[in-house]
């Protein structure tokens, strides 16, 4: 046998169809793959293809668009309404969701970020694709705006040294696969991944630069990280994917929490928040919004009230979400049990 081959590769085709009976989130799936190759390859050509820079417009959240979120949002939508599955899109490009023609119609509603992090793709800092997936109930918004708790598959797509595609069914361990460029497939890699058991490295993640709009606990939280008997290390890259596939790998937490300037957090709920939330919890960690409308909950369980609606976020393993709790409690604020 010829050394460095593998004549049984176990590739996201092969393992989705092992593991859902529904031909129809298999043919999603594989859609989604195929958008997430052809983005990577331009991410991997965007120097010598001149796809830096703006596009000279701006998407539904106010953002500048660059030319590449342009590009992989063409490349996402023209897939997906083409597959003959989905019926309703949701894009963080697009300010009004997208409704399949009748005739291509599926049963599947989709959200997505296609290039979460592009503000960075200039100076060549990683960027992914983030999505997450409804089931058909009316055909109309309405089926994406409920519960997370309805989400029943979600992951993302990280391009980099690698392009590394992470994602989860509803109630099912959650997988990595890499993409194998000398086959074009994707390759199952990361089997069951799972926060670390004794937490891991020790890591905070946030954009300090939010500080003084903190809430006094968030802001005893990043000291405690700092004065802690063996301090944690500063990581932060901004690009959710990144931050987020780093802090699954090694441990730690990502903490990106409302505040005074941004009263209901930063990110996108449906397409950012939920699907990382499921992720981050089927992988045996917490997914907090922190304090938020009053209380301490969970991503997960939100509803979102727009397509575009944003919300904070708190997510890492227990030991590190336990140490911004401890911080609420000391503030007389309820928290869940961890």
């Amino acid at each position: 046998m010829a050394e460095g081959f593998d004549v049984d590769a176990p590739t996201l085709s092969r393992y989705v169809m092992q593991n859902t009976k529904d031909h129809e989130l298999t043919i999603l799936l594989n859609t989604l793959a195929t958008s997430f190759k052809l983005i990577a390859s331009a991410v991997g050509r965007a120097g010598v293809a001149q796809l830096y820079g703006l596009a000279g417009e701006v998407n539904s959240t106010g953002d500048d668009q660059k030319k590449l979120d342009v590009m992989s949002n063409d490349m996402m939508i023209n897939a997906l309404v083409n597959s003959g599955v989905c019926s309703v899109l949701v894009s963080e490009e697009n300010e009004e969701p997208i409704f399949v023609p009748v005739e291509k119609s599926g049963k599947f509603c989709v959200a997505f970020d296609p290039l979460d992090g592009s503000s960075n793709i200039d100076c060549n800092v990683s960027v992914g694709t983030i999505f997450s997936v409804f089931e058909k109930k009316e055909g109309t918004v309405d089926d994406l705006l409920r519960s997370g708790a309805d989400c029943i598959c979600a992951g993302y797509c990280a391009y980099s040294s690698a392009t590394e595609l992470v994602f989860t069914f509803k109630g099912g361990s959650v997988e990595g696969f890499c993409l194998d460029p000398t086959i074009g497939e994707f390759v199952h890699t990361r089997v069951n991944m799972k926060f670390p058991a004794d937490g891991g490295k020790r890591i905070y993640s946030c954009n300090e630069g939010n500080y003084i709009h903190w809430d006094q606990p968030i802001k005893d939280a990043v000291e405690a990280f700092k004065s802690s008997e063996k301090p944690y290390s500063a990581r932060y890259v901004g690009s959710m994917v990144a931050d987020i596939h780093r802090t699954l790998l090694y441990g730690g937490i990502y903490i990106y929490p409302a505040d005074k300037k941004s009263p209901k957090g930063k990110l996108r709920c449906l397409y950012e928040g939920i699907p990382m939330a499921l992720i981050i919890e089927q992988a045996g960690g917490i997914a907090s919004t922190g304090l938020f409308e009053g209380k301490i909950g969970r991503v997960a369980e939100l509803t979102p009230d727009a397509i575009h609606c944003k919300c904070p976020i708190i997510m890492g393993g227990p030991r590190d979400v336990g140490v911004v709790y401890d911080c609420y409690k000391k503030h007389g604020v309820e928290t869940p049990e961890l």
